[in-house]
């Protein structure tokens, strides 16, 4: 595993544990709002030892309830399930954050039984992923992970970072069309220079109203 980054406590990246959370280097995507551009590049270094990270989960036993792997984007790293075996064989649950671009490494992980919490971010409405993430997109890949994560029987969330201008209420509708009837979709600001992020909170309810059929829809 190639990793930029490791943090080893928090009480919000995995839902109701405490977790620490490792990032990867290299991503297929260029968001432009993305805080982890300094994660897109994989160089085949890593600025933290994955032995060391699985030292101190062994060190951390009974304290740490979970591992959150991030990025940059974790299924692009050949050796993720590998990793991923080891953390669980210490008893640790695993929550995978990904984009959604390699839905054969995420079913592999759900088939291994090496995931306990799935993550995805929906960049955008299929009309507008490639304006937000800046490359091609095989659109048939998104609609794969989410039908994946929906039928996975584990714990998940969609997340949308909402950015203005470039999405709108329009877009926000296609998104709920998109995702079907799921269990958690969570709307969260787009905070980037120059980008004027509107009050989430008050349009909240107008948002909801394009999700019916989703559990869980909020603002975070």
């Amino acid at each position: 595993m190639i990793l930029g980054g490791f943090q080893k406590s928090s009480l919000i990246d995995y839902p109701g544990k405490v977790s620490s959370i490792v990032f990867t280097k290299g991503c297929n995507f260029r968001c432009f709002y993305c805080y982890n551009k300094e994660l897109w590049e994989n160089n085949g270094h890593s600025e933290v030892d994955e032995q060391d990270v699985l030292d101190y989960l062994d060190k951390r036993r009974g304290m740490i309830d979970a591992l959150v792997i991030t990025g940059g984007e974790p299924t692009l790293q050949p050796d993720l399930l590998d990793f991923m075996a080891q953390v669980k064989a210490k008893g640790y649950l695993v929550k995978l954050d990904s984009n959604g671009a390699k839905p054969e490494i995420i079913r592999e992980a759900l088939k291994k039984n090496l995931v306990d919490y799935l993550a995805m971010d929906i960049k955008a409405s299929l009309e507008k992923y490639e304006d937000v993430t800046k490359v091609n997109i095989n659109q048939d890949h998104i609609k794969e992970s989410i039908e994946i994560l929906k039928s996975s029987g584990k714990p998940y969330e969609f997340r949308t970072t909402f950015c203005t201008p470039i999405l709108g209420e329009e877009d926000i509708a296609r998104i709920g069309q998109l995702l079907g009837k799921c269990k958690q979709y969570i709307l969260q600001p787009c905070h980037y220079d120059g980008i004027d992020q509107g009050d989430l909170g008050k349009d909240l309810k107008l948002y909801r109203q394009s999700f019916p059929q989703i559990s869980k829809c909020f603002v975070r």
